[in-house]
């Protein structure tokens, strides 16, 4: 019999969004969504992924190729001066995430 795996993307009512990052350390990158944006832990590795509002941010390592993409490789990017992904977060305390952010030690 096999275990269904759980359907963390089920909208509650209109959509989901689900942004994916690519990144060479997951515990640091989900530390920092966890504590300096607020975002809830849903799994904490392979994949990563964390409730953040009425979407979702999994986080991954590099790999691939996967039996469905045999010629794609999930990569990070190269350099810290390397734009791969976009993600705008808007806040209307934008004081309050700095502190939180400052004391987690992010900045």
């Amino acid at each position: 019999m096999a275990i269904e795996a759980p359907d963390y993307f089920q909208p509650e009512g209109g959509l989901v969004l689900t942004h994916l990052l690519i990144v060479r350390d997951v515990d640091r990158s989900r530390e920092f969504y966890q504590r300096v944006l607020g975002a809830t832990v849903v799994r904490d590795r392979q994949p990563a992924i964390l409730r953040f509002h009425n979407s979702y941010i999994v986080i991954n390592s590099e790999g691939g190729p996967t039996d469905d993409k045999p010629g794609v490789q999930a990569q990070a990017p190269p350099d810290p001066n390397t734009l791969s992904s976009a993600m705008n977060v808007r806040v209307t305390d934008v004081r309050a995430v700095y502190e939180r952010a400052s004391w987690s030690g992010w900045i």
